[in-house]
C-alpha cells in the first residue's frame, strides 16, 4: 500500500476525488491549503493521521459493483439493495454537491457563467429525484416486496390500487428519462466534466463528484429499468395466472 504519510492533500484529492469527502469530515482543507501533508494537517487539527490514512484507503480498496449478478438476486433483495445503496447515496451526494456548486458559482461564476446553469439544472434534478425515490419506497418496492411473499407464502396477492405494477414502472421510467437527459445537459455544459485551468481543487472535486453521482445514476437506473421493473412485472404476470 501507497505510504500517504507525507504526500500532499492536494495531490490525494486530485488523484482521487471520493478522498475529499474524508479531509471535508475532519475539517482539513484540501483546497487552498493542500500542499501539506496528512501528517502536518493532522498535528494541527489534533487528529490521528493514521485514521485519516485508513479511511483513504478504505475508500480507495472498496469493490465495484460491477462484480455482482444483480439478475440473480430475488426482488425484494434487489429492491432493499437499491434503496439502501442508491437512493442513500443520492441523498447524501446532494448534501455534498449543492454547496460545492455554490460556492464555485460564487467564486468563479463571473469567468464561468456555466455554473450557474451546471448548478440549476443539478438542483432541480435534486428535487425531482428526492420526490422520484420517495414515491418508489412508499409505493413500488413495498409491492414489489408483497409479490415476493405472496410467491413464497402462496397466499393470493390483493389488487394494489394503482391496479397494475406496470403503471408506476411506467411513470418511473418516464422520471429516469428526464434525469438522464438533464445530466446529458450537465456534462455538456461542464465539457464533460472537464475543470478549466484556472480551476481550484474545489472545482475539481466538484466536477469529479458531478461524474461520479451520473455514473451511479446510470447503475442506479440500470438496475431498475433492465432488472427489477421487468422481472416484478413478470413476477405479477405469473401470480395473476396470465404466463
Amino acid at each position: 500500500m501507497e505510504n500517504l504519510i507525507e504526500k500532499p492533500i492536494g495531490q490525494i484529492v486530485a488523484e482521487d476525488y471520493r478522498t475529499a469527502q474524508i479531509f471535508k469530515n475532519h475539517k482539513i482543507d484540501f483546497c487552498c491549503q493542500g500542499n501539506r501533508s496528512i501528517q502536518d494537517a493532522a498535528e494541527k487539527s489534533k487528529i490521528d493521521a493514521q485514521l485519516v490514512i485508513d479511511e483513504i484507503n478504505a475508500v480507495q480498496q472498496a469493490e465495484q459493483e460491477g462484480t455482482i449478478d444483480f439478475k440473480s438476486w430475488p426482488l425484494d433483495l434487489l429492491a432493499d439493495y437499491i434503496e439502501k445503496t442508491h437512493h442513500r447515496y443520492v441523498e447524501e451526494k446532494i448534501s455534498v454537491l449543492k454547496p460545492y456548486l455554490e460556492k464555485l458559482c460564487r467564486v468563479h461564476g463571473e469567468r464561468h457563467p456555466e455554473l450557474f446553469e451546471i448548478t440549476e439544472h443539478f438542483n432541480k434534478s435534486a428535487g425531482e429525484l428526492a420526490s422520484h425515490m420517495k414515491k418508489e419506497e412508499i409505493i413500488l418496492f413495498p409491492a414489489v416486496r408483497k409479490m415476493v411473499q405472496a410467491k413464497q407464502t402462496g397466499i393470493k396477492l390483493e389488487k394494489p390500487h394503482f391496479g397494475t405494477v406496470e403503471n408506476p414502472i411506467q411513470m418511473m421510467m418516464m422520471e429516469h428519462e428526464t434525469e438522464g437527459e438533464r445530466f446529458r445537459l450537465i456534462e455538456k455544459l461542464s465539457n464533460n466534466y472537464t475543470p478549466p485551468q484556472d480551476a481550484c481543487n474545489t472545482y475539481r472535486v466538484t466536477f469529479a463528484l458531478l461524474q461520479e453521482f451520473e455514473n451511479d445514476l446510470h447503475r442506479h437506473i440500470h438496475l431498475e429499468n433492465n432488472i427489477l421493473f421487468p422481472k416484478s412485472a413478470e413476477l405479477e404476470k405469473e401470480l395473476n395466472g396470465q404466463v
